[in-house]
């Protein structure tokens, strides 16, 4: 059986087959959040607990905000998939993965957000998990996921201590770059997304995979704009963003 968690809410144990040893040391440094995109919550949790599928999560929070862990903290859940974040490739390993019931066009129900940010404060303070490696699935996979998805209240999260968000920025006006700019100012912009930590290179191209990062960025951090068009806002943001990041 699993070892019952520690956190302030009552878990209750519904365990997965999906999961593995952890690799490298095994040490756990980040929680990534997901949504399941599902529309009922037994089908969510049938899903991650069936064989076949081989996903999983170490946690499930349904939409009445009740928790349900499903893999040991210990043990490496499947729920990043091909991933990346500040040179590291195995997401799975270093991560603990928290899957929300929700069909990704709904907002999240208060109960389930009060759910999340107790698990996430008692994760964070059990293995020492500072508040920026708090992010989402579409943080560590660009392009090809979009959960927790821009409906997601990371604000709210980040008030209670929970994740990294700078001050809301307004800027208007100055230039806007997208797709087949070139030149200095996009070298700098994919420069910042890679310091912050996302899969970019720096090429000075705006590419395909560089609108893909800045969609990512806006969706955590611009909700209201995510167009991967990288306007003042975008910059200023993603700015303020790395001076809260300590210097590693």
């Amino acid at each position: 059986m699993l070892s019952a968690t520690q956190t302030q809410c009552a878990c209750s144990l519904n365990p997965s087959p999906n999961f593995g040893d952890r690799k490298n040391d095994g040490r756990i440094d980040m929680i990534l959040l997901h949504y399941t995109g599902m529309e009922d919550d037994d089908q969510a949790l049938n899903w991650l607990c069936n064989e076949t599928s081989e996903v999983s999560s170490h946690y499930y929070i349904d939409r009445a905000g009740a928790t349900q862990q499903l893999v040991a903290e210990e043990m490496r859940a499947w729920h990043a998939g091909e991933a990346f974040w500040k040179g590291e490739k195995d997401i799975n390993s270093c991560s603990i993965g928290i899957e929300i019931a929700n069909a990704g066009h709904e907002d999240f129900t208060e109960e389930q957000i009060e759910a999340v940010i107790a698990l996430c404060q008692d994760l964070m303070a059990r293995h020492d998990i500072p508040a920026y490696r708090v992010l989402g699935h579409s943080d560590v996979a660009p392009g090809r996921k979009i959960d927790p998805g821009a409906k997601f209240p990371w604000q709210k999260l980040a008030d209670a201590g929970v994740g990294l968000m700078p001050e809301p920025e307004t800027a208007q006006g100055g230039r806007t770059f997208q797709r087949g700019d070139e030149g200095q100012p996009i070298q700098a912009l994919q420069t910042m997304l890679a310091v912050y930590g996302y899969r970019v290179d720096v090429t000075g191209v705006f590419d395909a995979a560089t609108e893909a990062v800045v969609k990512a960025f806006q969706m955590h951090f611009l909700p209201e704009r995510v167009d991967g068009v990288a306007d003042a806002a975008t910059i200023t943001t993603l700015y303020k963003l790395n001076t809260l990041m300590p210097k590693l």
